[in-house]
């Protein structure tokens, strides 16, 4: 594989994001006493940020290598939205297919630091399924969407927020097929099975083990084998794509399989790692149709945004140092 040509040619994928979008809030301050009013900390801010999380984390890591990447959702006629929009555009990540809705509120999961601990996480959200009108306007933009962009792949990023709805689901992927178009997903609890006929399906081993309850206590090639089977028999997709945590990732596309283990890392923080694999599976997956080779450098990247402190981006080059490194051959 020819890692520099291969990088160079992320710029001619299209990516299409669909999924529960929010804000990420981060209120940092000291804490020095405790209230007069009750037994709580008082912190005193003195900085706040505010981030692209949920889906639009997915669309930041296929940003970050250069593909050129749309997303779809729904988000509210606020404040929130207005700036969560904003962070799109600051971060290159088109919103031609983005709504605004007068019936739900954007997600904003703010959390309160005081001395470099959280002390506190608020949730302002609408987790109620959209409404069928909402799901109607969804399924035009998508239509538009691959009229005049063709996406090379769709990615569903489900948070349990409501967005992503059966119907919704079903319909979307049955228009991808008539197009031609790959199909990835990293699911949640809600529509763990709704996701039929996609192409890459991935779970984390613990959404796995809840969504079959799976009671297997030793994690092995066989066993994941057998897990895949029981997938397949209610979703039909093509590739099970399970990450692993600190063991790696497994994958099983009928005619092929094995369990990546991870590379030895620094680790940091978690956060965001699962949302770093999908988007580098799928990106590499619709550029190569190597699940292999998609495999390898989703767990590579997974391993890289955990050695940094926060919800990150993949780093470019470093990715493809990394896969130089590692993967040449």
């Amino acid at each position: 594989m020819n890692f520099n040509q291969l990088f160079s040619g992320f710029c001619n994928i299209k990516i299409l994001v669909i999924g529960d979008v929010m804000l990420d809030t981060y209120l940092f301050g000291k804490v020095e006493r405790i209230s007069p009013e009750a037994p709580v900390p008082v912190v005193a801010v003195q900085r706040k940020e505010q981030r692209i999380g949920g889906a639009g984390n997915v669309a930041l890591n296929t940003v970050a290598l250069n593909a050129t990447t749309f997303i779809l959702s729904i988000i509210g006629n606020d404040e929130d939205g207005k700036k969560l929009t904003s962070l799109y555009h600051q971060h290159n990540i088109k919103t031609d297919y983005l709504i605004t809705s007068e019936n739900r509120i954007t997600t904003n999961k703010i959390r309160i630091l005081g001395s470099n601990q959280q002390m506190m996480r608020l949730d302002t959200e609408t987790t109620k399924d959209i409404t069928v009108a909402e799901e109607d306007k969804l399924l035009h933009q998508l239509e538009h969407c691959i009229a005049n962009n063709k996406p090379n792949v769709v990615i569903f990023e489900d948070y349990n927020k409501g967005v992503l709805t059966e119907r919704f689901i079903r319909e979307s992927i049955d228009l991808c097929k008539q197009h031609n178009i790959v199909t990835t997903v990293d699911p949640k609890h809600r529509n763990f099975f709704a996701y039929k006929g996609v192409d890459i399906f991935k779970p984390n081993l613990k959404e796995v083990k809840e969504g079959l309850n799976w009671l297997v206590e030793e994690i092995n090639a066989v066993t994941l084998s057998d897990a895949h089977e029981l997938l397949k028999e209610k979703i039909q997709h093509a590739v099970s794509l399970i990450t692993l945590s600190e063991k790696g990732v497994f994958y099983h596309s009928g005619l092929s399989t094995a369990i990546i283990p991870t590379h030895i890392r620094s680790i940091a923080d978690v956060s965001g790692a699962g949302d770093t694999v999908i988007a580098v599976a799928s990106l590499v997956y619709a550029a190569t149709k190597d699940i292999h080779l998609a495999a390898e450098m989703a767990n590579i990247a997974g391993g890289l945004v955990c050695e940094e402190v926060g919800t990150v981006a993949i780093n470019r080059d470093k990715l493809l140092n990394e896969c130089l490194l590692l993967l040449k051959k």
